[in-house]
């Protein structure tokens, strides 16, 4: 479960920002002014941070020129009502990972969070096949046997297949699966992810009800024993 620092001085977009972040799956943490923010950070190591640019104590300029300096280098978003070129520029040359402008969207936000955070974790290597019990899995033709008998995976089912076996024994969270496996333009939801599972269970597990190879992590997501 990816954490998030949201910093933001105003109560409505914090508490709607936490809200969202909160039923996708993220792990949220808040302060409302720069110098809170800046300890957080540095104490807790989030995987991302939502930066407003204008608060009290400290700017998010200062929070994230400060981060960079003392060597931290989770994904920051820079957050601000202003839509001038010369604050973006100044934002990412401090260190900046992406930069949106209020009012945006929660979509478009979720968006910029699942692109800054895949491009921090990199693309997994691709594997084309894979064998586990009676199981033989062919991702190029998104197909399996199981005990010679043959099966048909959906484009979605391989694709959630491959990620895990991939990442084997690694708990995947269900928002790293959305990125990677439908990609953040289609943006489905999580609950999609569950009804792909229960189906690649029927599928490949011996008894569904109560899998040895794919695993749920509760409060996370899946993974892969083989």
């Amino acid at each position: 479960m990816e954490k998030i620092l949201i910093v933001e001085d105003e109560p409505d977009m914090l508490m709607g920002l936490k809200d969202n972040l909160q039923y996708e799956g993220y792990q949220i943490t808040t302060a409302t002014d720069g110098e809170r923010a800046l300890d957080l950070a540095l104490n807790t190591c989030p995987d991302l941070i939502l930066l407003d640019i204008m608060l009290p104590k400290l700017s998010g300029f200062e929070v994230c020129r400060q981060l960079r300096q003392k060597g931290m280098t989770m994904p920051i978003i820079m957050l601000t009502a202003k839509s001038q070129e010369v604050d973006k520029v100044v934002g990412l040359e401090l260190g900046a990972d992406d930069y949106i402008t209020k009012p945006f969207s929660i979509r478009e936000l979720l968006a910029r969070i699942k692109a800054v955070l895949r491009r921090r974790q990199g693309t997994p290597q691709q594997i084309d096949s894979y064998q586990f019990g009676d199981v033989k899995v062919d991702f190029r033709k998104s197909a399996a046997t199981k005990a010679g008998k043959q099966i048909e995976l959906s484009h979605y089912e391989a694709g959630i297949l491959r990620i895990l076996i991939t990442n084997k024994g690694e708990p995947i969270s269900r928002n790293r699966i959305l990125d990677e496996v439908w990609g953040y333009e289609l943006y489905p939801t999580t609950r999609t992810i569950d009804n792909h599972v229960v189906k690649l269970r029927q599928k490949l597990e011996d008894d569904p009800h109560n899998p040895t190879h794919i695993i749920t992590i509760h409060g996370m997501g899946y993974k892969f024993v083989d």
